[in-house]
């Protein structure tokens, strides 16, 4: 019985830590909000996404910089050996210039960490599954 109460308890208290850092992650909704207002003018998100004034970010999470067919990069962003994790993309998107000098993006970046991770929780629905 004391063994079978343990695992109960174990459950339920790894179910909180699991469930606190899924909340840690972001909140799409508030990242598609966000990224409608900043980041929407050159980027594009969805089943239609192309690139125009920005490279569409689909499937960005794992890709290389400066990889897709469909946008015509920097030197720079093509040489730059990135591949965009959540480290590297929330990095990114605090200090463009900073991860990728030359790059041709046009943005002063964002220092709150929770829009960050915010839209990078929007980003994550466009991952394949």
């Amino acid at each position: 019985m004391m063994k079978s109460a343990v695992l109960t308890f174990a459950l339920v208290l790894n179910a909180g830590l699991l469930s606190t850092q899924a909340e840690a992650a972001g909140d799409a909704e508030a990242g598609q909000k966000l990224f409608n207002r900043i980041c929407g003018g050159c980027h594009q998100t969805g089943v239609s996404a192309r690139g125009s004034f920005g490279p569409q970010l689909n499937a960005i999470f794992g890709r290389r910089a400066g990889s897709t067919t469909d946008y015509q990069y920097s030197s720079s962003m093509k040489s730059s050996g990135v591949v965009w994790t959540r480290e590297t993309l929330a990095a990114y998107i605090e200090d463009p210039k900073k991860v990728v000098p030359g790059t041709r993006m046009i943005f002063w970046g964002i220092s709150d960490p929770e829009k960050i991770e915010n839209l990078l929780a929007y980003l994550q629905t466009f991952q394949p599954q």
